[in-house]
């Protein structure tokens, strides 16, 4: 079997901002709602079998406690941050396992999903869908892959070295002296992403980087500069790696067998009555007999 883990912030930030607006009978913006579901949808009816979504239930999280800059939901539209909820219930009515978070993010929840998955030899692939670069951490051979479903492209261990110039395990690395404006920090003053691969490829961690620059490799550039920005901050460097490391311990499922779809609730067509979607429910109950067991 296959496992589909989906990142269901991105997908409603993303339908948010390329879908019409759409309400529903009592007003309410559901028109992202109603796009993820359909893309959703178009996965089950194109063979996925174990679905899991995560979506940030509310934008702050723990991290904020520790970088008073890292990101939240201010300038957020409230029509995009209201139709969350709405999301998570729907899905659920779907039969589509959620996990709304709060305390942690979507992509924790996404990181442990996968490395769950991963453990039962009877998955085949894990595909990790979005596009958002915290996710190659979680990257393995061609074992766990990450998806990137509106570009078509997918990357396994070897597509992240081409991409990033460091392997997987070295993304958290790489993130805290680059920096992610997306999630609110910095990086390091000099530290671009050819400086970062050229050093974390011959120095996987912050840790293994030589302290006295001369005993840098030599391909490495401005290495006198980049040490004296690495070990002037350091203590700045290993927070934002903190922030950038994803985390496993998220509650998630207790067998793969969770997230197999087994078709809609029966509290799905309400929904679909409420957001004037009758075409969602057929195409629901129309996949539901097609869908056959995985082999």
């Amino acid at each position: 079997m296959d496992v589909h883990l989906v990142d269901g912030t991105y997908e409603l930030f993303r339908h948010f901002f390329a879908v019409p607006a759409a309400a529903d009978v009592n007003g309410q913006e559901v028109g992202a709602v109603r796009g993820v579901l359909t893309s959703v949808l178009s996965m089950i009816e194109r063979g996925a079998t174990h679905i899991g979504v995560a979506t940030d239930h509310v934008v702050e999280s723990f991290r904020n406690d520790l970088y008073p800059g890292y990101k939240t939901s201010e300038g957020v539209p409230q029509e995009l941050l209201s139709q969350f909820p709405i999301l998570e219930e729907t899905l659920e009515a779907m039969g589509v396992m959620v996990w709304p978070m709060v305390y942690f993010e979507a992509d924790d929840a996404l990181a442990s999903a996968a490395g769950k998955a991963a453990q039962d030899e009877r998955v085949r692939q894990v595909f990790i869908c979005t596009p958002d670069k915290d996710l190659a951490q979680c990257v393995v051979g061609t074992r766990v892959v990450q998806l990137d479903r509106r570009r078509d492209i997918l990357r396994d261990e070897a597509g992240i070295v081409a991409k990033f110039g460091v392997t997987p395990q070295s993304i958290p690395d790489y993130l805290a002296v680059v920096g992610d404006s997306a999630d609110g920090f910095p990086g390091l003053p000099g530290w671009g992403p050819k400086a970062a691969a050229l050093t974390l490829s011959r120095y996987p961690h912050l840790e293994g980087i030589p302290k006295d620059w001369r005993g840098w490799h030599p391909s490495i550039r401005k290495a006198r500069l980049l040490s004296e920005s690495l070990f002037d901050a350091w203590n700045e460097a290993l927070l934002f790696r903190t922030l950038a490391t994803l985390r496993l311990d998220v509650p998630v499922f207790d067998t793969v067998e969770d997230l197999r779809w087994k078709g809609p609730r029966p509290n799905f067509e309400g929904h679909c009555q409420q957001m004037k979607s009758p075409n969602l429910l057929a195409g629901a109950t129309a996949a539901i007999l097609t869908t056959s067991e995985d082999v």
